[in-house]
């Protein structure tokens, strides 16, 4: 297993580490926009099969064109995560190479509506997967006491007033509940303004509410247990990073 810190040039590298050639059966367990696994799919032809899985469901979208226009068929997708994948998959499924590249989008992060971002307004949401039933970061920050709230943003925000913020977001609530992105992002920096920092005060927070609205580092665990044991032996599985958070799961796995 390989881990790297995210970099737009590592796809090379990751095609070297997985050691692809024809034939192989290759899962990428975070299809996105489909750059890799178009990549991986042009390495395992004409006798590979490519899996590829998201919550996204708009990211299965582009990535399946893009697959489409490599070769029309011997791939698969699957909307939810590896481990539901491997879980639902009957017969079992058997991988000869595995690959995740963690975190959020670019495309996703642009999107206002998707309310990842405070760059622009958009709505409190967050999740990948907006069909679902998840709680939206709305949600979190509308109805979480003041503790779990401080814990989150420190735990996953690595957020050093998580306290303050925590507190300020329960005491703003209580006049009307958060809806934007801005919203919160200005309530935060007024509780620990900026002061020539290059980070604005809410990116952290922003991190950690998305994380646990996507149970982030849960689904990481599980997939990453159950991808090592699809994986034959001899399998290799390549994992992109973004933040510690990742870095060190995997890095423990």
């Amino acid at each position: 297993m390989k881990t790297f810190q995210h970099s737009p040039v590592l796809l090379e590298e990751s095609v070297r580490e997985l050691r692809l050639e024809p034939g192989l059966r290759v899962l990428d367990g975070t299809l996105g926009g489909g750059g890799h696994a178009a990549r991986f799919f042009l390495e395992i032809l004409p006798d590979g099969w490519l899996y590829a899985c998201d919550l996204d469901q708009d990211a299965l979208a582009a990535g399946g064109a893009k697959l489409a226009e490599v070769s029309p068929g011997s791939w698969t997708l699957f909307h939810g995560s590896a481990s539901d994948w491997i879980a639902e998959s009957t017969p079992a499924l058997v991988l000869d190479r595995a690959f995740m590249d963690l975190g959020v989008s670019s495309h996703q992060i642009d999107t206002a509506g998707r309310g990842f971002s405070f760059q622009a307004d958009g709505p409190l949401d967050m999740r990948m997967n907006q069909r679902g039933s998840d709680p939206t970061a709305a949600d979190v920050v509308n109805t979480y006491d003041e503790g779990r709230l401080a814990e989150i943003f420190w735990t996953y925000g690595e957020e050093r007033h998580s306290r303050r913020m925590a507190r300020a977001s329960v005491e703003r609530r209580a006049r009307s509940a958060f809806e934007t992105t801005l919203d919160l992002a200005m309530t935060l920096e007024r509780v620990a303004p900026r002061r020539g920092e290059r980070l604005h005060p809410a990116t952290r927070v922003f991190q950690a509410l998305r994380i646990e609205v996507n149970d982030e580092m849960g689904r990481l665990e599980r997939s990453l247990t159950s991808i090592w044991g699809a994986l034959t032996v001899g399998g290799r599985l390549a994992v992109i990073t973004f933040h510690g958070l990742e870095v060190r799961v995997v890095r423990r796995f």
